[in-house]
């Protein structure tokens, strides 16, 4: 099975642009691909785990990848799925959050020997002279056909900034650049992306003539890549300081029935093969075997197998039953906070353990059922809990949290 192949059947590819070139060259490793990110806050999340997967699978094979930081384009912000219009950030917040990204993705991406390179579009984008950017691209784009894009239209409403309406103008200037500077002949992108990525492809021709030959590919469902890993305490990110290796398992453990053989073709190296078999033979409560194979793998892919072995431990310690594990998250209680007989309010406890942000709302969430101790539900907001020994909390079905006194 060559790459291409596997890429299909692993449901990765959706639009292309010319599928008989792209396919020979991704099959005899010579692409020189990139993907875009935006430097929107200092860690990666699991929104972005289906581009850095695809970039890993396809510099095993040969390809050299690119990763273009954005931290010209995130001066401005993309508009498509949006709203409204992003923050603006600093130049100072762009480049630490950019020093946050190049480490997170040396796990995935080999860049020893010029195997992939990261490169920043500040370099180029902050010193354009901005008649020279009228002069010399703005007449390869029309107007009426960006505004005919849904990444657009969508906004038109709502009211569209003329700062955004520049963002796809940007995109497509990066792609220019890098295949003048780095024989970049390849672009892959979000399908939310697709025309922006286009218009880069247009550019290339268009201002190199017919000899100049560049290619797009979108990701398919990557726009429900950027939803993945929403949940009620935020995003599910990829360092550990912000998601702990066991909430991470524990997001992988609980994804959905429908999601759990599309999250293996897409994001782990499980053998094709092996997927469809599961997706042939398993179904109902077999699928929690599934569900754990996911969860090991890309907990495994992001923290070390060490750490996919605590949090695998961990967790089937709390569903086992088995007592409480030393591995899942922790948060230690001060004396000053217990009463003399080493209790604590419960509302008080899910505020310092982070499962609430105020006493209100973690009333809210006792009186809803939500909250159980060492697996007894608790409906009184006014109940206390004794610490004289470490509790388990389980807050809804999914998040577990042990407590104990320091």
């Amino acid at each position: 099975m060559t790459l291409f192949e596997e890429l299909k059947r692993r449901g990765l590819l959706a639009q292309l642009t010319d599928e008989k070139e792209i396919e020979e060259l991704v099959n005899a490793g010579k692409a020189t691909f990139y993907i875009g990110f935006d430097p929107t806050a200092d860690s990666l999340h699991v929104g972005h785990f289906m581009a850095l997967c695809l970039m890993k699978r396809m510099q095993m094979a040969g390809n050299k990848p690119i990763v273009l930081i954005g931290g010209g384009t995130a001066m401005i912000g993309d508009p498509s799925g949006r709203t409204d219009m992003r923050k603006m950030m600093t130049r100072e917040t762009i480049q630490h959050n950019v020093d946050c990204f190049k480490k997170q993705m040396s796990r995935f991406i080999d860049f020893s020997d010029d195997k992939a390179i990261i490169v920043n579009n500040a370099d180029w984008l902050m010193d354009l002279n901005y008649v020279e950017v009228l002069r010399e691209i703005g007449p390869h784009f029309s107007v009426n056909r960006m505004l005919s894009h849904e990444c657009y239209k969508q906004r038109m409403e709502r009211g569209l900034s003329f700062l955004e309406f520049n963002y796809m103008i940007m995109q497509s200037y990066d792609f220019y650049v890098l295949y003048q500077k780095y024989g970049c002949n390849m672009q892959f992108g979000g399908d939310d992306q697709w025309a922006n990525m286009l218009g880069g492809t247009e550019l290339i021709r268009r201002k190199l003539g017919k000899d100049a030959y560049a290619m797009t590919i979108t990701l398919l469902l990557n726009s429900e890549g950027k939803k993945m890993g929403k949940t009620e305490k935020g995003a599910v990110w990829l360092d550990a300081d912000k998601t702990s290796p066991y909430d991470f398992y524990q997001y992988w453990r609980n994804v959905n029935d429908a999601d759990v053989i599309k999250c293996l073709k897409m994001l782990t190296f499980v053998p094709i093969e092996e997927i469809e078999e599961m997706e042939r033979t398993m179904e109902g409560a077999e699928l929690n075997k599934a569900k754990e194979i996911l969860a090991f793998e890309l907990t495994k892919l992001v923290h070390g197998e060490d750490e996919a072995n605590k949090a695998q431990n961990a967790a089937k310690s709390v569903f086992g039953k088995a007592g409480v594990s030393d591995d899942m998250p922790t948060t230690k209680i001060s004396a000053d906070d217990l009463n003399d007989d080493g209790c604590i309010g419960l509302l008080t406890l899910l505020v310092k353990c982070g499962l609430a942000a105020s006493n209100g709302e973690a009333r809210r969430l006792v009186q809803q059922g939500g909250v159980s101790v060492n697996d007894e539900k608790i409906l009184d907001a006014k109940a206390i809990v004794n610490l004289d020994k470490a509790v388990i909390i389980k807050k809804g079905k999914k998040v577990f949290h042990k407590a104990e006194k320091e």
